[in-house]
């Protein structure tokens, strides 16, 4: 039996989650502004994936060991600590946007940081648009 992915698409109203979830008011605030820019740079409205994560888009994967499925081209979650943002770049790009981003801290899979202000919205903008393009032209993506 295969394994199935914990992150799979729900139909949970993401302003719901968010007033629901989210307790501080910046962080709030924060979450509601980044789910703008993010469904403004994707062109894709903003939808549940799994309990916690608001994704834009999505792309089908496969890798060479036969597991596949579906994930958002890109995401955040309004994480209690911390915001967790899910924006894949492609190699050649990823460590010169990543000098320009502004203040976090990096995990296996994503990047954290504690206030939008402590970004640079422009490179956001280009990482999550290069992100876009590169699972755009190597997959199966939609909105």
């Amino acid at each position: 039996m295969a394994a199935r992915t914990k992150t799979a698409y729900t139909d949970v109203d993401v302003p719901a989650f968010i007033h629901a979830f989210v307790t501080s008011e910046q962080k709030r605030a924060d979450s509601f502004r980044l789910m703008e820019l993010m469904q403004q740079w994707s062109g894709c409205a903003p939808k549940m994936w799994g309990p916690t994560i608001i994704g834009f888009g999505s792309y089908h994967y496969r890798y060479a060991t036969g597991h596949e499925g579906d994930a958002p081209l890109i995401a955040f979650s309004p994480r209690k600590a911390q915001f967790s943002l899910y924006v894949t770049v492609p190699e050649n790009g990823d460590r010169e946007l990543l000098e320009g981003l502004g203040t976090y801290t990096m995990g296996k899979s994503c990047i954290y940081f504690k206030q939008l202000k402590d970004l640079n919205l422009d490179v956001l903008e280009q990482m999550c648009k290069a992100a876009i393009k590169h699972h755009s032209e190597n997959g199966t993506s939609s909105c």
